[in-house]
């Protein structure tokens, strides 16, 4: 296919801009951007003037080359990337997720995994698949794992629509994720024991109160600030949270009220926090002090509340919306009732016994 360069003098005369053209039909002629002096009065000018003529020359012979791959399978080179981190890297940025960082986050513990910053399209293997999925599975708990993995299967399957591989590598590696791990959760009357209980720190134990009332996550209730209290209306307002990025108000429990005291300034903090390893610390510290024989952490308190909502007979759908989840299906995979010493026992005291059907004889002993 024939590709000519045509010009357009600019209106003063000064300035030819270029144009490459390969038909007469509409979108057959494109602006390369480029333009030559049309009389230059220099040696920079008319050196100018060469430069920019080559570059024309090479647009066009590109040109050339991308329409004759039209209706083929063949994928010109030059638009390959030879690092494909640099592939996986322009992937994420073309697919952004304002409420989600799995993909950028697979890039990032893909990079990890790697220990450098080029690999080939070719050395992404299947065997190198599952040493990554191996590398997720150490490194990460829970559902993350195979949310990373499955966005690293995504971007080596849109790799592969671009002609990076013949054939998908990695199509027959299956996304992995860890056992689900019931997480141990506060019971009420041990809410009460460590809201009564004087704390190594009373910052971390006001936010430890806010989340257990508010069912806040720690990245929520760090950043919390006094303009989010509304005492018109009573709640604590979230513009968005971090993971589903809707808008979440929660009513301000008495609890909590009272807990935070007299509002501070609107954009101050509501709390002076530590790291969020040492305000985990604090609360376990806390929670062997109220001699609660428990392994608590920041999320565990997030998770009690789902908890003793639906033990105290709350649907399940306004567990979610209390959570501030778009759906209940995060509330089955993720915040299960958990099965009770006491629930079975009562469970036990249901089975018929003597007396209710009449006497039981009694059973003789086997020889």
């Amino acid at each position: 296919m024939d590709v000519k360069l045509s010009s357009k003098t600019s209106r003063n005369g000064k300035k030819k801009y270029w144009y490459l053209e390969w038909g007469k039909g509409p979108g057959e002629r494109a602006a390369t951007g480029i333009y030559i002096w049309t009389k230059p009065k220099n040696e920079i000018e008319r050196n100018f003037n060469k430069e920019a003529m080559a570059i024309l020359e090479t647009k066009r012979a590109d040109l050339v080359l991308d329409l004759q791959a039209v209706g083929s399978s063949h994928i010109v080179t030059r638009k390959l990337k030879a690092n494909f981190l640099d592939y996986y890297h322009e992937y994420c940025e073309k697919n952004p997720s304002a409420t989600n960082r799995a993909l950028p986050n697979s890039f990032n513990y893909f990079k990890a995994f790697l220990k450098k910053d080029f690999i080939s399209p070719i050395e992404v293997t299947e065997n190198l698949a599952k040493e990554f999925r191996k590398y997720l599975m150490d490194n990460l708990g829970g559902q993350t794992p195979l949310d990373y993995f499955s966005r690293f299967k995504r971007v080596v399957e849109a790799a592969e629509s671009d002609g990076y591989f013949k054939k998908n590598p990695v199509a027959k590696v299956s996304c992995q994720s860890h056992p689900s791990e019931l997480k141990e959760t506060l019971e009420p009357k041990e809410w009460m024991d460590l809201i009564n209980l004087q704390w190594k720190n009373h910052e971390v134990k006001k936010a430890a109160v806010t989340s257990l009332y508010s069912a806040f996550r720690w990245c929520d209730v760090k950043k919390l600030k006094w303009w989010q209290v509304r005492t018109e209306s009573n709640t604590i307002r979230l513009l968005k949270q971090s993971k589903t990025g809707v808008p979440l108000e929660i009513p301000l429990h008495p609890v909590v009220k009272a807990m935070l005291g007299t509002p501070g300034n609107l954009n101050d903090l509501i709390f002076t926090l530590p790291s969020s390893d040492g305000a985990n610390k604090i609360l376990q510290e806390a929670v062997n002090k109220a001699k609660i024989q428990k392994h608590i952490t920041w999320h565990c308190l997030r998770c009690s509340v789902s908890d003793v909502l639906q033990d105290r007979g709350v649907d399940v759908i306004t567990v979610a919306a209390v959570l501030g989840q778009t759906t209940a299906k995060y509330i089955f995979q993720n915040y299960k009732k958990r099965v009770k010493i006491r629930d079975t026992q009562k469970a036990i005291t249901r089975l018929p016994v003597e007396g209710e059907f009449g006497e039981l004889e009694t059973i003789p002993n086997q020889q």
